[in-house]
């Protein structure tokens, strides 16, 4: 009677160890929400934008799709129909234009797709879980203070000034950017803007820069421009002129190739004010999470989130350090 007792504790257990086994497989394995990073170009700000995005994304188990237009409005739009169309939960995006973006990202979030802005500033985009960016006229502004001291203090109060900024690309920020810049020196007496030209990426500045030199001869003192390529390009520019001490950049953005520009002994690049990308990325995309989660996100719904900037400065070297050991943490 022992034996058969056992035998029918045993293969109960049996059965209700198979019937959990089967019940198991039956469950269906619940997919990750789908969520993408888009940016528009391919350079140090944008790459580090999308591992802000990417990281961000990962860590709230979302699987993650990057995606670049460059600067291509119809590849925007395409992109967006087509998160639309297979169901992503939310985007993450640097738009290209307000003009040009505005329209298709508000109908996409229209369909139901989260939105979050980056590198943007709006005002009437109450669908967006919220906008993070810098604030182009205050990074200009303080990048345009640092060249009025040097200009009073290293250059006798005198300046000619070339402009290379990106109007064509991004009319909005790169206007806000220059004025920024130009209303912190336009008042000295000495200083006069004797070119403004668009030339946002390196191998375009660095020819633009030149011949702006060549054209200009010894009458141009200094170059600001409005964004990395323009930077480095007119750095390189004036390098290759054999002009160093004699023309003097101010300019954006922080890269390692920026920190190393402004430690080269040829004394070019004397300043450059430097956004915080994938802090602009992470946020955006954490902004996107709560809202896929169904968490309260009313902090940022619809509003713009100031991401302040950094002065990077040929005679703070500790906070030059400082920066690229940052940097180089967030890369690896």
């Amino acid at each position: 009677m022992k034996k058969v007792l056992v035998s029918l504790v045993a293969a109960a257990m049996l059965f209700a160890l198979s019937a959990s086994l089967f019940v198991g497989c039956q469950k269906k394995v619940v997919a990750k929400p789908k969520v993408a990073g888009v940016v528009f170009q391919e350079d140090q700000f944008m790459k580090l934008m999308q591992l802000g995005y990417k990281d961000a994304a990962v860590n709230a188990g979302f699987d993650f799709f990057p995606g670049n237009t460059n600067g291509d409005a119809a590849k925007e739009s395409e992109f967006l129909n087509t998160y639309v169309t297979q169901k992503y939960a939310g985007v993450a995006i640097s738009p290209i234009s307000e003009g040009a973006s505005m329209k298709v990202i508000a109908d996409a979030a229209g369909k139901g797709l989260f939105v979050g802005i980056s590198n943007f500033t709006l005002t009437n985009a109450p669908y967006m879980t919220g906008a993070f960016t810098s604030d182009n006229y205050d990074l200009g502004k303080t990048c345009g203070i640092a060249a009025a001291a040097f200009i009073k203090e290293k250059m006798g109060g005198k300046a000619n000034i070339a402009i290379l900024q990106f109007k064509s690309l991004l009319p909005e920020q790169s206007g806000a950017r220059v004025n920024g810049f130009l209303d912190q020196v336009k008042d000295i007496p000495g200083v006069k803007v004797i070119a403004d030209q668009d030339a946002w990426l390196q191998d375009k500045a660095i020819t633009v820069g030149g011949d702006i030199i060549t054209a200009k001869g010894d009458e141009l003192t200094m170059i600001f421009s409005a964004n990395e390529g323009g930077t480095i390009g007119a750095t390189m520019a004036v390098k290759n002129a054999g002009k160093e001490g004699k023309i003097f950049v101010f300019g954006f953005d922080g890269s390692e190739q920026m920190v190393q520009l402004l430690k080269d002994p040829a004394n070019v690049l004397q300043a450059a004010i430097a956004q915080d990308p994938y802090g602009i990325g992470v946020k955006t995309m954490e902004s996107l999470a709560k809202a896929i989660k169904g968490e309260d996100y009313s902090a940022t719904k619809g509003k713009t989130i100031i991401v302040p900037g950094i002065l990077l400065e040929r005679k703070n070297v500790a906070g030059l350090d400082a920066f690229l050991a940052d940097l180089k943490s967030k890369s690896n």
